[in-house]
């Protein structure tokens, strides 16, 4: 578990600035460089107002989607593309090449050493972290952890960056920031101030946010995106099976987009989900459950968590699927101070 910091430590956490990450190789390039290429200020501009802030954030659509932006002749988007293709390469890499790429991600601790260990280290950057479990499992307490460890400095295992929190259930607690801020050294008016939140209230609205924040995250230092929950909303707006195949579609949709966030910024997404039970689940399981959103959500999610309900406080993460973590749990415990080691 972390110390407390000294108090000429914690004055330098007051607000994370963007001097904080001027040593960083420039991981995007902005989309007023097409400017530079030849592209009119005005098709610019119909960009920044669909979302799309960087040239790598534009290679991640479809020239389709691109198109269905008012204003956008096909004519107009082959010479866009062909532009940001000039500035930024989308092509293969040697394997050497993807192993240095891989040293910019960094790995925001969650307050427990235990848990990190399952993790390889905390919460990644330029992934998607999914916990899933039931209801007082532990979740949405890591979430608030997070908020406060990814402001420390890279060399305290944090992420030296600013924190974009979507709600759609109406659970967090800035009250709650405050103990875990303490716990950490850190001035708990700076920690908060350094949190963008809104309350999503439609599916709609959820992913209308998430197109906002690329505008956010172009000119600030964000480091974390948390959406609490991700299933929540399309669970109330779309009822039936009758709106099955329409659900999951807007889902999809949803996952895409956290999936360029997470790489075009080298954001970590950290997504809470809900669990429904699983009839299949075969006679031998006594209270079988599984994750909300079908192989859609599935295959979205980098790295997932279950969460399960120990002794007290104690809560239980196991490592579900990861490309590169063996299947484990580790016990952590629910403290006053946010996620910490359990207690022997």
């Amino acid at each position: 578990m972390i110390g407390t910091l000294k108090a000429e430590e914690a004055s330098q956490l007051q607000l994370v600035e963007r001097e904080d990450i001027d040593d960083e190789e420039d991981l995007f390039e902005a989309i007023d460089k097409l400017i530079t290429a030849g592209i009119n200020a005005g098709d610019v501009k119909k960009l920044q107002d669909a979302g799309i802030y960087t040239c790598n954030g534009l290679m991640m659509h479809t020239k389709k989607n691109l198109t269905g932006i008012k204003g956008l002749s096909e004519a107009k988007v082959d010479k866009i593309c062909e532009a940001a293709e000039k500035i930024v390469n989308f092509g293969y890499i040697t394997g050497s090449d993807a192993l240095l790429k891989r040293k910019s991600v960094i790995r925001i601790t969650t307050g427990s050493q235990a848990l990190d260990e399952l993790l390889g280290g905390g919460i990644e950057t330029s992934a998607i972290t999914e916990a899933f479990g039931e209801f007082r499992s532990g979740k949405t307490q890591l979430a608030h952890t997070l908020c406060v460890s990814t402001q420390l400095p890279t060399n305290m295992r944090g992420g030296s960056g600013k924190v974009a929190y979507i709600d759609t259930e109406g659970t967090f607690r800035p009250d709650r920031v405050i103990p875990i801020a303490e716990r950490f050294g850190m001035d708990p008016g700076a920690v908060l101030d350094n949190i963008v939140y809104a309350r999503a209230y439609t599916y709609e609205h959820q992913y209308n946010l998430l197109l906002g924040l690329a505008a956010k995250m172009s000119e600030e230092p964000f480091r974390l995106l948390i959406v609490d929950s991700v299933i929540a909303l399309f669970r109330v707006d779309f009822i039936g099976r009758g709106e099955l195949a329409e659900r999951q579609q807007k889902l999809a949709q949803m996952l895409s987009r956290l999936t360029t966030i997470a790489e075009e910024f080298n954001v970590a997404v950290y997504m809470t989900n809900q669990v429904i039970a699983d009839p299949g689940g075969g006679v031998f399981i006594s209270d079988p459950k599984k994750p909300a959103g079908g192989h859609v959500l599935a295959h979205a999610a980098t790295i997932r968590l279950m969460f399960r309900k120990g002794k007290g406080e104690q809560r239980v993460c196991k490592v579900f699927d990861a490309p590169n973590l063996p299947e484990a749990e580790h016990v952590f415990q629910i403290t006053p101070g946010g996620i910490a080691d359990a207690k022997d």
